[in-house]
C-alpha cells in the first residue's frame, strides 16, 4: 500500500463517518430518543468497515484476510446494533446523552451535532484498524489470523453473555433498584466493556506483518487503545457509573468497593 493509497482510505473513511453521525444526529432529532444514535453508530461503523476492507487497495493475496475482517464487522454490528437497538426501543432516553442536553439548554440542537462529529473522528481509528488488517498483503492465512478469529469468538460470546446475563437480571422484578452482581457482572462491573475492548485486539493481530513488509499494520493497534480510552475514561464506565450512583447510591458504591471497575477479577475479600 503507497501513502498516497493511505490517505485515500483515510479520507474516505473519516467522510463515511461523519456523514453516518450526521445521520444519527438527524435521527435523534427527529425520535427525541438519543438511544438511537449508538444503534446508527454500529451499524455505521459496521458497514464502514466491510466496504473498506473490500475496497481492492492491495494484492490479491489478501484476499482471505478481507473475507475474515468483513465477517468480523457484519457479525460484531449485528450482534451490538440488535442489542442497543432493542434496547432503545424500550426507552424514552439514554440517560447519558439526556443529562447533557439538559446541560446544554437551547444550543442542545447544535451541540448535540458537533458532539457526534467528535465521535465521528475519534471512531476513525476503529474503522482504519479494519482496513489495514484486511490488507495485510502476507500470503494465505497465518496462525496470527487464526489467532485473531479466537480473540473474536471469545470477544463475540462474551459480550453476548454480558448483555443476556444483565437483560436477565433486569427482566426480573424482584431486582428492581438492585445491582446486578452476578456471573461475569461478580468479576467485573463493567464485562461488556471489557469484552468489547478485547475484540478489537482482533485487528492488530490480522495487520501487523511482523516481516516488516506492512508497516502500516501497527496503526491498528489504535483501535483497542481508542476503544478502552472511550469507555474506561469518556463515554463509558464515567457517565454510566454517575447514572447508576444517583440512581442506586449505597448499594453500587459497595458494588464498586469490591468489584474492579474494567478488568475482571475475583470480588474484593474473596479467596480465589
Amino acid at each position: 500500500m503507497t501513502a498516497y493509497q493511505f490517505f485515500i482510505a483515510l479520507l474516505a473513511i473519516s467522510a463515511a463517518l461523519s456523514a453516518i453521525m450526521t445521520i444519527a444526529w438527524i435521527v435523534q432529532q427527529k425520535t427525541g430518543n438519543s438511544g438511537w444514535v449508538d444503534t446508527v453508530w454500529t451499524f455505521g461503523l459496521g458497514l464502514t468497515g466491510a466496504v473498506a476492507a473490500l475496497t481492492p487497495f492491495a494484492d490479491v493475496t489478501a484476499q482471505p484476510r478481507q473475507l475474515i475482517v468483513t465477517a468480523f464487522a457484519a457479525i460484531w454490528a449485528a450482534r451490538l446494533g440488535i442489542h442497543i437497538a432493542t434496547r432503545t426501543a424500550k426507552i424514552v432516553d439514554d440517560p447519558r446523552y439526556a443529562k447533557l442536553i439538559e446541560g446544554w439548554g437551547k444550543n442542545a440542537r447544535q451541540e448535540m451535532f458537533w458532539l457526534l462529529q467528535k465521535q465521528a473522528v475519534v471512531s476513525i481509528p476503529l474503522a482504519l484498524a479494519m482496513f489495514l488488517a484486511a490488507h495485510n498483503p502476507a500470503p494465505g492465512v497465518t496462525i496470527s489470523d487464526l489467532a485473531a478469529v479466537i480473540v473474536m469468538a471469545i470477544a463475540v460470546i462474551g459480550e453476548g453473555l454480558s448483555d443476556w446475563q444483565l437483560n436477565a437480571f433486569k427482566s426480573n422484578p424482584a431486582n428492581k433498584g438492585g445491582i446486578n452482581d452476578v456471573g461475569l457482572w461478580r468479576w467485573s462491573r463493567h464485562p461488556n466493556y471489557f469484552f468489547e475492548t478485547f475484540g478489537w485486539l482482533a485487528y492488530p493481530l490480522l495487520a501487523i506483518n511482523l516481516t516488516g513488509t506492512y508497516s502500516w499494520g501497527w496503526l491498528a493497534l489504535a483501535a483497542p487503545a481508542c476503544m478502552y480510552w472511550l469507555l474506561v475514561y469518556v463515554s463509558g464506565i464515567p457517565p454510566l457509573e454517575e447514572h447508576m450512583l444517583r440512581t442506586r447510591g449505597d448499594k453500587f458504591r459497595a458494588y464498586q468497593q469490591r468489584t474492579n471497575a474494567f478488568f475482571p477479577a475475583p470480588p474484593r475479600g474473596e479467596i480465589s
